[in-house]
């Protein structure tokens, strides 16, 4: 591959991390570390610095393509028929196998629990149609045949589905209700984030709906319907109006919050330490029938735990 004029002074673990997302930054530093990676035809570092124009040759090692083990790990399901299933995610999982998450994932309970999945995501995602960030919990629909995953992911493609989630963000937005319509794409220099990016090689418009529920003081509780499906799009367009999802460390900088953080009189108390997004409600056709169907899940213990404490205002 050879970089081009935006690689200039980029590392180089970061522009292959950025070129090659299935592999992490760890087992890149690990292939450049063992000479597996050449700038120019010669050996070099983790950490050089890349000029337009480098041309860099490397030798991957082969990628873990095996199914995911079954793990009977407890799952809310909330319907189930012969073709689709609906599952409340909690949060924390992963949805399939990836780097780092090998186990203890969703696609390996749904393998120790369902005897038939669709094989169209491959072996690492059978039943997957649609994914939730690990710490976003929720309604996520899986597919047990082939032909109900394609209607499925037609439906999606297509943006025929509705889609509506629940946060509480750290911050008031300014108005009651609005349309966030702003471009997507890769971060310019963080590999795990996605940034606001106008006319980027990268970017894909996206729109997202939100209406305040609530407003306390100095957070609100508020209702998305997003319009498109790019990654961390609700997180993204959220903080771009300066009201981040609360605990959401990539966009908000904090990880976790205190009682005390939250109303006045609080104590010590952790009350969360996620991010506050839960995907709440999907509505689309059924793909066997036609027939319009909705899957509701009810808010998780946590968020819903940070809601009583600020309507109550320690109290």
């Amino acid at each position: 591959m050879t970089a081009g004029p935006d690689a200039a002074g980029q590392r180089l673990d970061a522009f292959l991390a950025h070129a090659l997302p299935k592999y992490s930054r760890v087992q890149l530093r690990k292939v450049i570390g063992g000479g597996g990676v050449l700038v120019n035809g010669q050996g070099t570092k983790v950490a050089h610095r890349l000029t337009a124009g480098d041309r860099i040759r490397i030798v991957l090692p082969a990628m873990n393509t095996a199914g995911p083990h079954p793990e009977e790990i407890p799952l809310d399901i909330l319907f189930e028929d012969e073709h689709i299933i609906a599952v409340n995610k909690p949060p924390g999982m992963v949805v399939h196998p990836a780097r780092g998450h090998w186990s203890g994932t969703l696609a390996s309970a749904l393998s120790f629990y369902f005897r038939q999945l669709s094989s169209v995501g491959g072996p690492t995602r059978p039943g997957i149609v649609h994914r939730l960030d690990r710490d976003t919990s929720g309604v996520l629909v899986v597919a047990k045949t082939d032909p109900m995953h394609f209607a499925l992911a037609a439906q999606f493609e297509n943006r025929t589905t509705e889609k509506e989630y629940f946060a509480i963000t750290a911050g008031v937005p300014d108005r009651d209700r609005d349309n966030i319509e702003q471009p997507i794409g890769i971060h310019p220099h963080q590999r795990e984030k996605m940034a606001i990016r106008q006319g980027h090689s990268t970017s894909r418009e996206a729109t997202s709906f939100y209406e305040v529920v609530e407003r306390f003081a100095g957070f609100a509780a508020v209702r998305v319907l997003p319009k498109t499906g790019r990654t961390h799009q609700i997180r993204v367009h959220l903080a771009h109006i300066g009201c981040p999802v609360l605990c959401d460390k990539l966009y908000g900088g904090r990880s976790q919050i205190t009682a005390r953080e939250l109303v006045r009189g609080g104590n010590e108390t952790l009350i969360l330490s996620r991010q506050a997004l839960h995907a709440q409600r999907i509505k689309l056709a059924h793909p066997a029938t036609g027939e319009p169907i909705e899957f509701v899940a009810p808010l998780p213990a946590d968020i819903a735990g940070v809601l009583e404490l600020l309507r109550g205002g320690g109290n």
